[in-house]
């Protein structure tokens, strides 16, 4: 059972109860299927995402390896480092944010709004990179000029999405495992935002042993599905080596690329009217780079019938409705 290795890695509590697993009664009935949403947009922490329960694993460690400074990296809009810069401010530790532009806007809302704004409020040290292709070279290297001046650093990845941090969504996996079996329902599929892999590869290991049947499709958000697969795969077996077992014999990654266009961080059409959607319909917000995307994807797919049957459906809400205000996608 993946529960009991689990249990064995340190966690740095963050926020107390389950999200909850809600039916959306309007959608449902304008859709003519019935859809659940698993609300990590409400995780009790900075305004909430998904984020924070990879950062409960990684921070744990780095109060342990002693660290005085984060180092992260991610958009100017990035959730991640959001979400990091004020997990160190409540643990009095220094934050240092690599941001990179992805779409080459001077939009003052998207360069000083939202996510952006925040950092200043949480007191974290932003520099502007040119972009993150080579993320990791660049996080080690800012990470030895803190060392020089006696700062004890710790390298966040991007997106928290590394083998310890997906033990956040194995917990989660586990936590929708025992939503989903006291609900009594036969869902068809669970349905996600797919980007830096941490939470798409997490679930899915954790599901495919407690829910063998139960199809998990990660929607891309950056990248085709022919470089997004082995990114997915990839974290999953490394996070299975980490705890100390094998994948399960139902790990399936599946992945749709239909929706991430033109490029990251750049909502379409399609990304717009989900949003637009969801919150005249239910009142809850989905972001424009992640959510809104994969929203897309789920209502595209009942359209062409790609969800076999008529059970219902699960969308994972991972957060992001910050950027909300440096969009401005209405």
């Amino acid at each position: 059972m993946i529960s009991q290795p689990l249990n064995r890695f340190a966690r740095l509590p963050l926020f107390n109860a389950p999200t909850a697993l809600e039916k959306l009664p309007r959608l449902s009935a304008t859709l003519g299927r019935d859809i659940y949403i698993k609300r990590d947009d409400t995780t009790q922490f900075a305004l909430g995402g998904n984020k924070v329960r990879k950062l409960e694993y990684l921070l744990a460690d780095a109060l342990q390896a002693g660290a005085d400074t984060l180092i992260t990296a991610g958009a100017i809009q990035s959730n991640h480092v959001r979400q990091t810069a004020a997990v160190a401010a409540r643990l009095g530790l220094g934050c240092l944010a690599l941001l990179e532009n992805p779409i080459g806007t001077q939009d003052s809302n998207y360069l000083s709004n939202g996510n952006r704004l925040l950092l200043d409020l949480f007191d974290a040290q932003v520099e502007l990179v040119a972009n993150l292709d080579n993320a990791e070279q660049l996080l080690q290297e800012a990470a030895e000029r803190l060392r020089s001046l006696g700062k004890k650093p710790y390298v966040v990845p991007i997106g928290g999405s590394n083998a310890l941090g997906a033990l956040g969504y194995v917990r989660a996996g586990l936590e929708l495992a025992q939503q989903i079996e006291e609900s009594s329902k036969t869902f068809a599929a669970v349905v996600l935002a797919s980007g830096s892999a941490g939470t798409h590869s997490g679930l899915a290991l954790a599901l495919a042993e407690c829910l063998p049947q139960l199809p998990v499709i990660g929607v891309t958000v950056s990248r085709p599905v022919a470089t997004q697969l082995p990114k997915v795969q990839g974290l999953a077996e490394r996070t299975a080596e980490l705890l100390g077992v094998s994948l399960p014999a139902a790990f399936k990654v599946e992945l749709w690329d239909d929706y991430f266009g033109p490029r990251y961080g750049e909502p379409n059409a399609g990304t717009l009217a989900a949003i637009k959607l969801l919150a005249s319909q239910e009142g809850v917000l989905l972001d424009p780079v992640y959510t809104g995307k994969a929203f897309a994807g789920l209502l595209d797919g009942i359209a062409k019938g790609r969800f076999p049957g008529n059970d219902p459906l699960l969308f994972l809400h991972t957060g992001g409705s910050p950027a909300l205000f440096a969009y401005h996608p209405a």
